[in-house]
């Protein structure tokens, strides 16, 4: 939903800096969801451990690097001291261990201020709920409904008080290393040397001192966490030209990319080429289901090379609409171990239901430990190659439910699933058309073992969308 320039979703509000997105307006969004907190709906402030002795709801804030960061997280701050909040500030850190740090310590939910893998002069607020996972999309509505009317304020004997927590990165990096599926000892023995890409974002906090206490040799771009993004922060193979020269150059056994706020994760092979994002979930899924096997559940938009992966370990795989929460509460349904998000997103329920790059990282390191000197360009090869072709129009003014009937019609013997959009499927191929969640565009995605059959599907995708221009 746009909103006067704001982008409203199931993962919270988003706008560029200094135009939809103001500290006015981050301050009457925070100041809401605390309020909704304060007030018991979203069934964590009841819990004993939820809040203090006097009764007010403790709140984990954290941000990434953005150079917006700190003028957004000053106003989130005195929102939420303004309705009675308690916060616990986490300060620069990655997204997921944000939401770790909401269900370790029993709070009443969590804030995180990041756009993500939006470019530079985006910024936003993801709003989680107690139990780590993002807000679903009735629980946006309801807390949206509840604040319409204004927002109560504290008095000022009760208003919230701040305290800094500054070991939750540490907290989860040993919750990382607890993992059933990493065998620590294992990865160290095989001594990788990983090349990696922090982009100048909260990475630099986690990534480093990750891969240290697993024994890697780290070659290292993009630490220092500032915000000033060196490219497009999202980690698609097309942006990760540095990562992959850096590779080369160094001889390093993979490449590591990880975005600004920490929970996608690409790769680069050892011969210096980054073989797409889509593969970070299936090769961390095989590692899985070795060792615990289950369902997997991912998103409508993410590759089929999941099916074949989890075929192999004679498990189903479920399918979600687009968004983390859709996809962790799937999991959380279907008992499923793991999942995720084909654009690098890796989801553990033994972790926490979010997607989380330094697990994937973990995950990848011990599918390396258990190929002994199989290089990872080897490891892939075992699996289907298909080609993905991604693209995207302004969002048109007329209904898409006209683009989706006319697509269903042009394409008759296809599966047709509309949980999300349209995701048109075949035997060895699929079509999704559906609204962002983030940007006001319309995403086409298609996958086909051949790039020109995937480009041939999204052209055709392409026709009934100008028609509603």
């Amino acid at each position: 939903m746009t909103t006067d320039g704001l982008m409203v979703s199931v993962s919270g509000v988003r706008g560029r800096v200094g135009e939809a997105l103001t500290p006015e307006v981050v301050g009457t969004f925070a100041a809401g969801f605390g309020a909704w907190l304060a007030s018991g709906a979203s069934g964590g402030a009841a819990a004993p451990s939820a809040a203090r002795p006097h009764g007010r709801p403790r709140v984990v804030v954290g941000r990434d690097s953005r150079v917006s960061g700190p003028m957004f997280h000053r106003a989130v701050l005195a929102a939420l001291q303004s309705v009675g909040c308690d916060i616990i500030d986490v300060g620069v850190a990655p997204t997921p261990t944000i939401q770790l740090a909401v269900e370790s310590l029993h709070a009443a939910g969590g804030l995180a201020i990041t756009a993500s893998h939006n470019p530079i002069e985006w910024n936003a607020l993801k709003f989680i709920g107690p139990s780590g996972l993002f807000l679903s999309a009735e629980e946006g509505t309801a807390m949206r409904e509840a604040t319409a009317g204004g927002v109560p304020r504290a008095t000022w004997d009760e208003l919230g008080q701040v305290e800094s927590d500054p070991d939750a990165v540490g907290r989860h990096i040993d919750r990382i290393l607890t993992l059933p599926f990493i065998d620590v000892g294992a990865i160290r023995a095989r001594r990788v040397h990983v090349a990696l890409d922090c982009v100048r974002g909260a990475g630099g906090v986690i990534m480093p001192a990750l891969l240290e206490r697993l024994g890697c040799r780290v070659s290292a771009i993009n630490l220092d966490p500032d915000g000033r993004f060196p490219r497009p922060p999202e980690p698609i193979a097309a942006n990760l030209g540095a990562l992959e020269a850096l590779v080369r150059e160094r001889g390093a056994d993979v490449g590591f990319a990880v975005d600004p706020d920490v929970d996608r994760l690409a790769l680069v092979d050892e011969t210096g080429h980054a073989i797409g994002e889509d593969y970070t979930l299936a090769l961390a899924i095989a590692v899985v289901l070795r060792r615990r096997p289950g369902p997997v559940v991912t998103n409508l938009s993410t590759s089929r090379l999941i099916d074949d992966v989890a075929a192999e370990a004679g498990m189903p795989v479920y399918r979600s609409p687009v968004g983390e929460v859709n996809v962790a509460l799937r999991m959380r349904a279907e008992r499923s171990p793991v999942g995720g998000e084909g654009n690098g997103g890796v989801i553990l329920s033994d972790l926490h239901l979010g997607r989380d790059a330094p697990a994937g990282a973990a995950l990848i390191l011990q599918l390396l430990a258990d190929a002994g000197s199989a290089p990872l360009s080897t490891i892939i090869g075992r699996w289907p190659r298909y080609a993905i072709v991604k693209d995207k129009l302004d969002r048109p003014a007329g209904p898409l439910d006209r683009a989706y009937e006319a697509l269903k019609q042009a394409f008759p013997g296809a599966g047709a699933d509309m949980q999300d959009g349209l995701r048109l499927a075949w035997a060895d191929s699929w079509l999704h058309v559906r609204p962002s969640g983030t940007e006001p565009i319309v995403r086409v995605i298609a996958e086909a073992p051949t790039e020109g059959r995937a480009r041939d599907l999204v052209a055709k995708a392409r026709v009934p969308l100008k028609a509603l221009a």
